[in-house]
């Protein structure tokens, strides 16, 4: 079996980081811009706005990653996580990259005494949704999500 190790991405792994990153973005029919996926991360993680978390096979392949931001709950008046992006290359899936970077997830979440992780996926994502429930996740049955175009 793989292994898969995971680390916490810096601005040195941009190059590592950035196609990994411009392959998401395509997978959601966003047009190739490998220089705008190198400025975009540069700029989250010099200015300390995400975390990324960067996996690699045993042979050092570059095979996923994904990008934490923080948010705050007020009402409990603590940290929680939106897990924004969570991307595995198609050439290491099903080789437990996915579930490595949501269990790192996991540990940086108590690492930094948050209250949650939070994540949304498409409603046909039934793969992703079946990992995230074998991770136990649980599914939000109680609120709808809203968004407006500015």
């Amino acid at each position: 079996m793989t292994s898969v190790q995971v680390t916490r991405a810096t601005v040195d792994d941009i190059e590592t980081v950035a196609p990994l990153f411009d392959a998401y973005c395509q997978f959601y029919q966003q047009p190739g811009d490998l220089d705008g996926a190198r400025a975009f991360l540069t700029e989250r993680l010099e200015r300390g706005e995400s975390v990324i978390f960067l996996a690699r096979l045993d042979d050092g392949t570059p095979a996923g990653f994904t990008q934490l931001y923080p948010i705050f709950s007020s009402t409990s008046m603590q940290r929680a996580w939106l897990l924004n992006d969570l991307f595995v290359a198609p050439t290491a899936r099903r080789a437990g990259v996915g579930r490595a970077l949501l269990e790192r997830a996991h540990v940086f979440a108590r690492e930094t005494n948050s209250k949650e992780l939070m994540l949304q996926t498409a409603v046909d994502n039934i793969p992703a949704q079946r990992l995230y429930e074998s991770l136990d996740w649980q599914r939000d049955n109680d609120f709808y999500v809203y968004t407006l175009a500015v």
